[in-house]
């Protein structure tokens, strides 16, 4: 059986300002939900402190960072050690390579046990991604919504991240652009979100 859904159309999410294009059911649903159990069972979930306010907090996700490169990554105060790349997330970004058109060296895999857990309004603008960065950012797991929010307009794009679903940004999408994962009330299970980049030595 093949890894690869049949039901991948691409959608553009943003008007304007960047690309931000949506594949839902980019991998078959076997695949997700093997690779889901491997990276929860078999990843060293760390938690950071991070700055916000000149305070330091732990960060709601638990998460890793992943690079071929052996670059660590910096963001909101904290440095992030690179560990290796495992077979599974490997094999994840080959196939984002391919739908992406793009090359991929590093990936930050982070854990949202509930819906209890969001992501704040943020950008993958750090330079270690480059100035206009492609980044593929896939979802194994309970379905989350995900927010863009552009700096200046203010416009608004929502839209649920599914179980299988790649979501590739690039262009001027982090520097004109913020995006969140939004906290829910409703019982929603664990969701795993892989975000594959380019990284360079500072």
């Amino acid at each position: 059986m093949s890894d690869l859904s049949l039901f991948a159309e691409p959608r553009e999410l943003l008007p304007f300002d960047g690309s931000a294009i949506l594949f839902n059911q980019f991998f078959a649903e076997e695949f997700t939900r093997s690779a889901f159990d491997y990276l929860y069972n078999n990843t060293a979930w760390e938690q950071p402190e991070i700055v916000m306010f000149g305070k330091k907090h732990k960060q709601a996700c638990l998460s890793t960072w992943h690079s071929d490169a052996g670059v660590n990554y910096v963001y909101s105060g904290v440095e992030r050690v690179a560990h290796p790349m495992n077979e599974v997330l490997s094999e994840i970004r080959r196939r984002c390579e391919t739908a992406a058109r793009a090359k991929f060296n590093s990936v930050l895999v982070n854990l949202y046990r509930d819906g209890s857990v969001g992501m704040g309004w943020h950008a993958d603008n750090e330079a270690v991604n480059g100035r206009e960065p492609t980044i593929a950012s896939v979802s194994l797991g309970a379905t989350r919504r995900f927010d863009l929010r552009h700096r200046q307009s203010k416009h608004t794009v929502k839209v649920d991240l599914e179980n299988g679903s790649l979501l590739v940004m690039s262009g001027l999408s982090q520097h004109c652009w913020v995006h969140q994962i939004a906290k829910t009330a409703k019982p929603v299970g664990a969701r795993i979100n892989l975000t594959f980049r380019l990284v360079r030595e500072a």
